[in-house]
């Protein structure tokens, strides 16, 4: 790769960051193609990696929402511990944003749900009167292979908690994650306690 090559890069990288950090965009994808459009790369080898663009949007976050972003970090993983703990028949684990610490006032709540039946989410949701919205999203469980799962969002004091409903199997089988080809990080509610006490230890 050249000098040129490897500087528009590292430009596309943290401009995508600034998408992410600025506009609320979650996807690495759509803020790859934004970041694309303003810089003016047209070449799909220069973009950036999703592990490049998480780390540029630590960088962002740390020079310049180093006074509110960890503030609402901490706020959003107390928010998960008690959507755990509601949730916890169905052995929820935390993933995403919340749990890498990238997290911030754009960022959803993300729980991997497990149940082989997926209406038993919906019946429990329903029973306990919660609205929610149905979507769906796509995990890769290896390198070839990805599916399309359940997804449930509802709001919980104004904190988006989005549920992906996965069959038991993938309790001890962690999808890959969206930065590497390597097994998803998750967190049981004990170590996302842990991740609390951590961060109010200073």
């Amino acid at each position: 790769m050249s000098r040129h090559d490897s500087d528009l890069r590292t430009r596309l990288a943290h401009e995508a960051a600034r998408i992410m950090a600025e506009q609320g965009v979650r996807d690495y994808g759509a803020a790859k193609r934004k970041a694309a459009e303003r810089v003016g790369a047209r070449d799909e080898y220069d973009l950036p990696t999703n592990r490049e663009i998480e780390a540029a949007l630590r960088d962002y976050q740390r020079l310049f929402q180093s006074q509110t972003q960890p503030q609402r970090l901490q706020e959003l993983r107390e928010v998960a511990v008690e959507a755990m703990t509601f949730l916890a028949r169905f052995e929820p684990r935390l993933v995403g944003a919340v749990l890498e610490g990238t997290a911030d006032a754009h960022s959803a709540v993300c729980l991997h749900l497990f149940e082989d039946d997926p209406s038993e989410v919906v019946r429990f949701l329903d029973d306990q009167q919660i609205p929610y919205d149905e979507d769906e999203r796509v995990l890769r469980l290896s390198r070839g292979h990805s599916s399309e799962f359940p997804v449930l969002r509802f709001d919980a004091d104004a904190n988006t908690i989005d549920l992906t409903l996965l069959p038991k199997i993938h309790l001890r089988q962690a999808p890959l994650s969206r930065t590497s080809d390597t097994p998803m990080r998750r967190a049981s509610i004990n170590a996302v306690r842990d991740l609390i006490a951590k961060q109010k230890g200073g």
